[in-house]
């Protein structure tokens, strides 16, 4: 597979994985006030929350620090798969990857904030793009080392 080509497929992920997320906060937002909670199955709750930090409210309050730091990490991930194209299937998980983080960078751009709304038992609420991160990496670490051997 061509550089471009392999660009091109972790756009298209990106790009779905950016509508999912917004879609899905946008219909939070319309449907449940901001601090209520819905039960949507047994250990599971829709809620409307909102994370001023990274994963789990880290760095609450890192203002633009969260958002510079986020810009650096995007940009070496696509510099890597630029050097990584030829691995087979590289490009989903660096689009999960992108598309979960423009998701989270989109809302601290207009809101200051995240919008969480997942919220399982004895876990923190989360958002469709922090599941498209964390299964992104697990994707990532899978690929490079399939690929090692």
């Amino acid at each position: 597979m061509t550089r471009a080509r392999t660009l091109a497929r972790a756009a298209l992920v990106s790009a779905v994985v950016l509508a999912a997320d917004q879609l899905t906060k946008a219909l939070v937002n319309a449907e449940i006030a901001r601090g209520d909670s819905v039960a949507l199955l047994p250990g599971l709750d829709l809620v409307n929350t909102r994370n001023r930090g990274v994963a789990f409210g880290l760095l609450a309050g890192g203002g633009a620090l969260v958002v510079i730091v986020a810009v650096v990490v995007l940009t070496g991930l696509v510099v890597f798969a630029w050097r990584q194209w030829d691995r087979p299937l590289v490009w989903l998980p660096v689009g999960m990857l992108l598309g979960g983080a423009a998701g989270n960078l989109l809302d601290r751009a207009r809101e200051g904030a995240v919008t969480d709304f997942l919220d399982p038992v004895l876990w923190p609420a989360f958002n469709v793009a922090d599941a498209s991160i964390t299964i992104g990496v697990v994707l990532l670490i899978w690929v490079l080392e399939r690929h090692a051997r």
